[in-house]
Order: C-alpha cells, then structure tokens, then sequence
C-alpha cells in the first residue's frame, strides 16, 4: 500500500527522462512530433503529471486550461476527435457518444481517479480501450479526511463555531453542544477496503471497542489487519455507533444506505460517506436526520455533485457536507495525477499500466 509522498516519488522516478534537443536535431524533432500519438487532457490536472507528459517526448497534447471549470460537453466532443489517449477526471462521462466522436484511434483512457462510476466500462470494453485509473496513492489522504469528518460531525464542530462567531457563546451549561465520543465505541465500515482498513488504523488509537464490516463476502486477509468481525447488513446498522461508508458505487450498491438503513441504527448513531454519493438515498437520510432517528451524518459526496444550496440537507445542524475534497492534499492530487500520466504513457506504448482496471 502506497501512501502519497512515497507514490509521489517513485512515480516521479517512473517518468521517462526529458529529452536532450539542440542545434540541427531541433527541426527533425519538430516533424516527428507531429506524428507522436495525440492526446487530450479534460482538466488542468496537478503539475507532475503535465511535467511527465511534457518532459516524456512521447506525445503531444492538447488540454482544457482550467481547474475551475469543466470542459463543455460540445467542446468534449470536437475535441476528442481522432485522439490515441485521453486523460479525463470523475466531472466527465465516458460513453458512447463520446466514444464514437473520438472514433477508432483511441486506445488508451486515463482517469486521474480512483472511482470508474463515470465511465461506461460496457462500450469501453467492447471497443477494446484499455483503462488507466488512480487507486492507492489517495488512501491516506481519504482515510484522513474521513476521520477529520466522523470527529467534525459526532463533536458538533462546526455548531461550535457558529455559536462563537455569532455570539451563542454564553455561560457555561451542562450539556450545550454535547457530542459522541469514539472511546468504548463500536466502529462499522460498509466496504471494507485498502480505504476502510486505513480509516480503522486511524481510529484505533481512540481506543475505539471493536471494529465490524459487511461487504458481499469476508475480507479476512483485511479484516485480520484490524481485527475487524464481519456481520451482516443489519447487525452492521444495528451495532455501530459511528458507520463509515466506503464501498464503491455499483448497481448493486446504489442507494444502500437508505430508509431500511437508518431505520435499523442507534438513535445516538453517526453515519459517514466518502465513497460516492450515489450509494445513499438523500430524501431519506434528510428524513432520519430530521427526525432524530440517527444523530448525525458526515458526507464528503452528494447527488449531484455540487449539491444545490437549496437542498434540504443543508437545512440541518446535525448534517455536515463537504464539497469531495476527501483525497485533496498536495502531495495525493499531485501523485493521482503522476499516475495518471505514467498509465497513459505505457498504454500507449502497449506495455502494461502501473493500475490498469480490469474489464
């Protein structure tokens, strides 16, 4: 298991060496740079993986220079036509209309993330395009964020704040802004992977009772790593005093989490999701929340992505909503996007990917 820094600099050590050009070679480089494989960059992805690309001589590619604001569809679509590689983040849908605008010279895709719910594996499959995608370098970063979260929402943290800045901070009372603590408490993961096991070895010094999961078999390789049981769906909402999800989204995972759920956890509970927001029914996570049937919920994804100012999720003290920022440290974005670069680059060259997702 990679953790950020030491991903970041053996990908950086990966990275073919920049190129020697000078004097007469100059303009026979030139030439043959326009014959070397194109590619198209959807985001102006961190500097590593633009330094890679650019130093690699491999390619030549054109980007969308902007971090703020993603491609336009129609844009997308003229621009992609008749490249070799694509580099892409979660903002794009990779379907079947995009696909047939790239046409048949595109081989290689590259996704500088470590979830694939917005590619259409089906259509990439069929027309043999491999896939390049950016699991483990972010797992510390997640697991951090993750944490930060649990303890954010089960403390009451930013209700704090509000009532210091605002002036609620008044005498001293018993049980004003009283939270959850981790200490004796039992610590349910829903999914457990590289992901899952980290957020647990973070925790564990909280001197957090037992640790419980579920996922559509045992882990036990995993589950031995932090002396995790595993239970079934219910016994999972029905044990746990902090549940944090991290499975991926699926079709057998969409909107897990819902009224059967939270009807079955603590009333004392908090419920955490970094996965993908698409795993929990939103109408009834506001209804369990507002109405006291769970204590709390942390969420660093929604549907959609932003989520609505206007969304009644936002309405409730007891609901803390991040805007996905869980792998966003410098040295994770950084090293997503060394890898993201390295996975192309050796698509293209036909040899095989550092993470090639398997279809």
């Amino acid at each position: 298991m990679w953790c950020g820094r030491v991903a970041l600099r053996r990908l950086q050590r990966i990275a073919v060496s920049p190129l020697d050009i000078s004097g007469h070679l100059a303009n026979a480089v030139q030439r043959e740079m326009s014959s070397l494989p194109r590619v198209y960059i959807t985001r102006q992805i961190p500097p590593e993986g633009l330094k890679i690309l650019r130093e690699s001589g491999q390619v030549q590619f054109d980007i969308w220079d902007s971090d703020d604001v993603p491609v336009p569809r129609k844009e997308l679509l003229k621009k992609v036509k008749g490249v070799d590689g694509l580099v892409c983040v979660l903002t794009e849908k990779i379907d079947a209309e995009l696909l047939d605008a790239a046409g048949p010279t595109l081989k290689v895709l590259s996704t500088m993330s470590v979830g694939f719910d917005h590619l259409c594996l089906e259509e990439l499959n069929k027309r043999g395009i491999r896939v390049g995608y950016t699991p483990d370098v972010l797992t510390d970063a997640v697991a951090e964020l993750t944490v930060a979260l649990l303890l954010t929402t089960s403390r009451r943290l930013i209700e704090a704040t509000h009532e210091a800045k605002t002036g609620g901070w008044g005498t001293w009372r018993t049980l004003w802004l009283c939270g959850y603590e981790l200490a004796n408490s039992t610590v349910g993961i829903l999914g457990l992977g590289r992901i899952g096991v980290a957020i647990a070895e973070r925790l564990k010094p909280f001197k957090v009772k037992k640790f419980i999961y579920t996922d559509v078999a045992p882990r036990p390789e995993l589950a031995r790593m932090i002396d995790a049981e595993y239970v079934s769906m219910d016994e999972l909402a029905g044990q746990s005093d902090f549940l944090a999800v991290c499975c991926a989204l699926t079709p057998e995972t969409k909107e897990i989490c819902n009224k059967d759920l939270f009807s079955k956890m603590k009333t004392t509970s908090i419920f955490i999701n970094t996965s993908r927001g698409g795993v929990v029914h939103q109408q009834d996570l506001y209804e369990a929340l507002s109405s006291g049937q769970i204590a709390g919920a942390g969420l660093d994804v929604t549907v959609p992505e932003p989520l609505p100012t206007s969304h009644p999720l936002f309405t409730l003290k007891n609901c803390v909503i991040l805007p996905h920022i869980a792998s966003a440290s410098y040295t994770t974005r950084n090293a997503m996007s060394a890898l993201a670069a390295n996975n192309l680059l050796l698509g293209l060259k036909g040899e095989p990917m550092i993470k090639e997702l398997k279809m």
